[in-house]
């Protein structure tokens, strides 16, 4: 009985949402191991497309020819068991194709390509053969695709059936190499080799007897310069002579700025009462291989870093390995610096700062045992750990855990999922935990943990708002308080550092028109371009369009155009016209948009290069500067307006994170807040650092609202580039969804979305609001389904379970 294996093909569609049966080739059988890739037939025709082995069975139930594997792209399986049951949980509870979700685990360099290979299948003539093929039996079609003559030929020969399309799948991950050197003689070899040298060839004399040293091993080539004290010259001379060989020697690229020396790691440090009962209750899950998850509640500056790394430490000398999540790229550098000075070598990052080649490195090492601690961001949850003895989730309320695009996941459930399969506990940090969780632990799903108190037995810093309506009267239009300038200009005399935060980046938020109110919108988008002075252009910070800095209105065609509202290269400005004596850092999109930018920003602050670090939101978690005294916020109101139910949580949170930037060493802190909603509930009481009572007041309004946590939510979004079509397809789905659904289940829309035009397209969603609905997930998957039916022709369907924000 010939083997067969089932495949899940990179053909992402709701039909193709399932594993095809192919014949495993003769001599492949045995030898093939679920985890694997494989080029496959697909379909009609000469079709090659990747699929990932997920099991083998002795039967088919298909009753035609089944087709063989064409090839297998790996030596061992790419995606553990683990993760292979993860990917297929993934997909169902996130409505994905079970082939994203796959393609998600993997770094990059292991995503697949087609090629399209012309093939010559009867006899052409001469001339042709040569001209188009240069005398082989094929071509790449893409090296013919600009020359239109030889299109046209290949068309002719086409459709004479002459020649055909051979779609094949090519591996795009590969090893970084460096020249190696390799003895080609043994001892006594290289010792005869050394008769017949010249009494003044000192170099090749000192090249024998290092190669005598090295018989047997091969050695990177730098390294050999260095250690017998020769040129590259001399090698060369020694490969001609025959006595070496050079050869290619793989290494791993190194994506750290700073290296760490194994045999000098930092101790432990003490810990106080409150970090040592949280340890010791981690400590016990982790020997007991307990899934618990625990919600860490610890103000800003009260030490929640140092237990996670101990509660690793216990992990590693249990023989298991960690993984720590952060929600930036913006905070991997300080936290992957110290987790590194204290686990060395063992220490992997994954985020999207790095390179593919750096990426690739990093996950190989990981998936081969080398390290075992990683650190990083949203997608490191899928790190191919095994034995996983802790796993940590910093900052647990950031909604940059959740995946936007296909899977819609959210990383602190997947972070569960993981936890269950691996008996390993979970710790959720945060000082401002989100509402979901903080329901959770008072309920006893999650044991809450406290850090009441700063490590420094300092106080929170004090916290001063401004009220910017009378300082807009009194001083115009500004960014800045007088009574912010004051302390800014205080720090600059005390070489004390500030940090500044706008949630705004660029110059400008809009340009308008004085004479007919135009306004410059994106072509694209309901959105209104941003001033960029840096590169001169107006900007679409949803789909990237740019165009030039307009002279005169596109409308009216006056020259009183205007801009209005500020951004964050707008302050940088501002502040240098106000003090000049100041050294700024900006940090936003705009400025860390270049590899290592993050690192090198952070660094040139925490060396004391700079007076002020001003950024957006980037800047608002996880820094660590001893010597920043001052936090200012400068409009604490640009999240409070936005159409969603998360807003002012959102806004306590990050003037909570921000406002612990300041005195987390030994000298005072000072936070002070511009808002022109002084009365607004969330800034009072992050003013008061006051959690509880911001906890109480923001859960009776979800109550009365019926919003998480005492409501699931799913979000059915919809779009078309006509705006009709996507409105007629979203209330079709409405239908089916009052028809189907429990009477307990609440439809809101459809309805345009808040942001009604993006990239060409329209929006329209659906929000779903229930307790339990026991035919909601088969109906989204029916609805999934039917969506990619030849009737919702360019219709865009997305099921998103557990929106972050609904705009």
């Amino acid at each position: 009985m010939a083997e067969l294996a089932q495949v899940v093909v990179d053909v992402p569609t709701m039909q193709t949402n399932q594993p095809y049966t192919y014949l495993v080739p003769a001599p492949l059988e045995k030898q093939l191991q679920v985890g694997m890739r494989v080029a496959v037939p697909f379909g009609n025709g000469h079709r090659q497309v990747q699929g990932f082995v997920v099991g083998f069975s002795e039967h088919a139930n298909y009753d035609g020819e089944l087709k063989p594997i064409a090839a297998v792209m790996d030596l061992q399986p790419v995606v553990n068991t683990e993760l292979l049951d993860l990917s297929k949980w993934l997909a169902d509870t996130t409505y994905s194709f079970w082939i994203s979700c796959l393609y998600t685990m993997l770094p990059n360099m292991l995503k697949s390509k087609t090629q399209r290979f012309v093939q010559v299948v009867d006899e052409v003539d001469e001339q042709t053969y040569f001209d188009l093929f240069g005398g082989k039996d094929e071509c790449d079609l893409a090296e013919l695709q600009g020359d239109p003559a030889k299109v046209k030929q290949l068309l002719k020969l086409q459709r004479a059936k002459k020649v055909e399309i051979d779609y094949r799948v090519t591996d795009r991950a590969h090893a970084k190499t460096v020249t190696g050197i390799t003895p080609l003689l043994n001892f006594e070899q290289l010792e005869d080799a050394r008769t017949s040298l010249h009494p003044n060839a000192h170099a090749q004399n000192r090249l024998l007897s290092y190669l005598q040293s090295i018989v047997g091993q091969t050695v990177k080539q730098t390294t050999a310069e260095q250690q017998a004290q020769l040129r590259a010259a001399t090698f060369n001379q020694g490969a001609k002579k025959g006595w070496l060989k050079k050869v290619p020697v793989e290494v791993y690229r190194n994506p750290y700025a700073q290296p760490i020396d194994d045999d000098h790691l930092e101790q432990p440090l003490p810990l106080n009462p409150d970090q040592e009962r949280v340890v010791q209750a981690v400590d016990q899950a982790i020997d007991g291989q307990w899934s618990q998850t625990f919600l860490l509640q610890g103000v800003t500056g009260s030490g929640k870093t140092e237990v996670y790394l101990q509660t690793i430490a216990r992990a590693l000398d249990k023989g298991q390995t960690a993984l720590m999540l952060v929600p930036e790229i913006s905070l991997t550098p300080q936290i992957v610096n110290r987790v590194r000075r204290r686990f060395g070598s063992q220490v992997a990052v994954l985020h999207s700062g790095l390179s593919n080649g750096e990426r690739y490195d990093e996950w190989r090492r990981i998936n081969s045992g080398d390290a075992r601690v990683v650190v990083g961001a949203r997608s490191a949850v899928f790190a191919p750990l095994d034995n996983i003895g802790v796993i940590i989730l910093d900052e647990e309320h950031e909604t940059s855990y959740k995946q936007d695009d296909m899977p819609r996941y959210h990383a602190r459930e997947v972070a569960k999922w993981r936890s269950r399969f691996h008996h390993a506990p979970l710790i959720l940090g945060s000082a401002t935990p989100s509402l979901e969780s903080r329901a959770r632990a008072l309920k006893g799903v999650y044991q809450l943990l406290r850090l009441p108190h700063r490590v420094n037995q300092q106080p929170l810093p004090p916290i001063e708002v401004v009220d910017m309506r009378p300082e807009v009267q009194r001083r115009g239009e500004s960014n800045f308080s007088t009574k912010l300038l004051e302390e800014l200009d205080r720090r600059l005399q005390r070489h004390e550092q500030s940090i500044l935060m706008l949630n705004r980046r660029g110059f400008s938020s809009f340009m308008m028109c004085r004479d007919c109110g135009e306004v410059l919108k994106c072509p694209n988008c309901d959105i209104s371009l941003t001033l960029h002075l840096d590169t001169r252009t107006m900007k679409c910070h949803y789909c990237g369009h740019e165009e030039p800095i307009p002279q005169v209105c596109p409308n009216c065609h006056s020259r009183h155009i205007r801009y209005y509202g500020t951004g964050t290269e707008k302050v940088e400005q501002e502040l240098h016209q106000l003090l000049p004596a100041a050294r700024i850092i900006r940090m936003d999109v705009d400025t860390t948009r270049r590899k290592g930018m993050h690192e090198k920003l952070l660094r040139q602050f925490g060396h004391q290069q700079a007076d002020i670090l001003l950024g957006t939101q980037m800047i608002a978690k996880g820094l660590d500067f001893p010597n920043v005294t001052l936090v200012g916020v400068l409009n604490a109101d640009t999240g409070l307006g936005l159409p969603d139910f998360r807003a002012s949580e959102h806004t306590f949170d990050l003037l909570s994170q921000v406002s612990g930037r300041a005195g987390r060493a030994n000298k005072q802190g000072q936070v002070i807040i511009q808002t022109f909603n002084p009365g607004h509930y969330a800034i009072k009481d992050a003013q008061a650092h006051d959690y509880e009572r911001f906890f109480r007041h923001e859960m009776e309004l979800r109550h009365q609202a019926g919003y998480p946590p005492y409501y699931y939510t799913v979000r059915l979004m919809a779009s078309h580039p006509e705006e009709a079509q996507a409105a007629r397809a979203m209330t079709s789905i409405h239908q089916q969804l009052v028809a189907n659904l429990a009477p307990s289940t609440i439809i809101l829309g459809p309805t345009p979305r808040a942001i009604a035009r993006m990239k060409r397209r329209y929006y329209y969603q659906i929000v779903i609001k229930y307790k339990y609905d026991p035919h909601l997930h088969d109906l989204l998957q029916q609805i999934l389904q039917e969506t990619q039916r030849k009737e919702f022709k360019d219709v865009q369907v997305s099921i998103d379970p557990d929106p972050q924000y609904f705009m």
